[in-house]
């Protein structure tokens, strides 16, 4: 993934052009009859969904506000059907416009259509017609199966489709998983690929879900899952390092107190900050993220590091690492407000030539320490 950053992992490879909701900690089953008096954790679960499908949790929001009017939402929504109905045209010869309507944010009606095909997961099902219907209805690596159902309950116990244990919507997910442990048997599977895979059910069908997750996967998230992870310690590294532009003074607090990328971004990067921002951000960042690559994921990180820390007086009252990361762990709710974090995204002064600068010296970085590492072990 980290030899793919240079090339903005995302659209063009595939056209050729704490607690944000995600992995709750408690056991929660709700049915239809017990969650008018269930109380957890201090969340009262309602007996009505919110209108993304919550009934109580960190991310029920049922006063959520339109920011877009109804006209401007008909508006957009016709000329996504449009834009879809030729879609390689637009992409061929009009991606600026695609990223323009991404950046704008898709209307919900076409949401799951655009992402499937921002992603290229459209094309992976042209490609491999049946495929899916025959991994799902294998057994899998029981290993793999295992550790898929131990984690199905902790997947938004909170949201209409997951709430019922070894209901439609957990049984989607555990085959789902299964099927990309069985087409990826080198990855398998690991525990942020969950909240991913649920993210996408509460969006499409189960089969476009998974060409998504594969289309992820493979062209975003390239190496994420692998063992040892090296892409995403690359990654923190380039993160860390594009900071210094960004945030000069939450930079040197890190670096002073010593705390590694990878004690803060894990979870950011590989789940997609699908268990860190409030929905409504969320959705907008997919929008962009599914369009543009994962360099929209670094300029979220960097929004989340620069306003979180970077705020007056805040790196006073973090004089030890346990401070700090505690302060990352749950940003500031403004912080992670929708318009604030897109508006902020676009006034970063991040551009292509300096993430292409980051990447290509972190990557010269990490290969010299490894032939330092090589040399010394040979002296041995």
């Amino acid at each position: 993934m980290a030899t793919a950053l240079a090339e903005g992992r995302g659209l063009h490879d595939i056209h050729g052009g704490s607690d944000g909701g995600g992995a709750e900690d408690d056991d929660v089953s709700i049915t239809g009859s017990e969650v008018s008096s269930v109380v957890n954790n201090g969340s009262v679960i309602s007996t009505v969904p919110d209108r993304h499908g919550f009934l109580g949790g960190s991310q029920y929001c049922p006063d959520e506000k339109p920011i877009v009017s109804p006209g401007v939402v008909l508006r957009r929504e016709r000329k996504w059907l449009a834009m879809i109905g030729n879609w390689e045209k637009y992409m061929d010869k009009n991606y600026k416009k695609v990223r323009e309507r991404c950046r704008k944010g898709i209307p919900t009606s076409v949401r799951p259509r655009a992402w499937l095909y921002l992603c290229g997961g459209h094309l992976l099902m042209k490609q491999h017609r049946g495929l899916y219907a025959q991994l799902r209805h294998q057994e899998g690596d029981p290993r793999w199966v295992d550790d898929i159902r131990k984690d199905l309950h902790r997947q938004f116990p909170y949201h209409e489709m997951f709430a019922q244990q070894e209901g439609h919507g957990q049984q989607d997910l555990l085959e789902v998983l299964k099927s990309f442990s069985i087409m990826n048997p080198e990855v398998g599977y690991c525990q942020a690929q969950a909240p991913l895979a649920a993210f996408l059910l509460m969006h499409m069908p189960a089969e476009e879900a998974f060409w998504c997750l594969v289309s992820i996967c493979d062209k975003y998230l390239s190496g994420y899952y692998s063992q040892g992870m090296e892409a995403l310690q690359v990654d923190g590294d380039i993160l860390f390092g594009i900071l210094k532009k960004v945030s000069p003074a939450v930079y040197k607090h890190l670096k002073k107190q010593k705390i590694e990328p990878i004690l803060y971004m894990t979870e950011w990067f590989l789940c997609v900050f699908t268990r860190t921002l409030p929905w409504p951000t969320l959705l907008r960042i997919w929008d962009m993220f599914l369009c543009e690559g994962i360099k929209i994921i670094f300029k979220v990180a960097l929004v989340l590091l620069k306003f979180s820390l970077g705020r007056s007086g805040v790196l006073k009252k973090c004089p030890t690492m346990y401070e700090t990361l505690e302060v990352l762990r749950s940003p500031p709710e403004h912080v992670m407000e929708e318009l604030f974090v897109v508006n902020q995204i676009h006034r970063l002064g991040v551009t292509e030539e300096d993430f292409e600068y980051e990447h290509k010296r972190q990557v010269t970085k990490r290969r010299a320490n490894q032939e330092k590492d090589k040399a010394r072990r040979q002296d041995r």
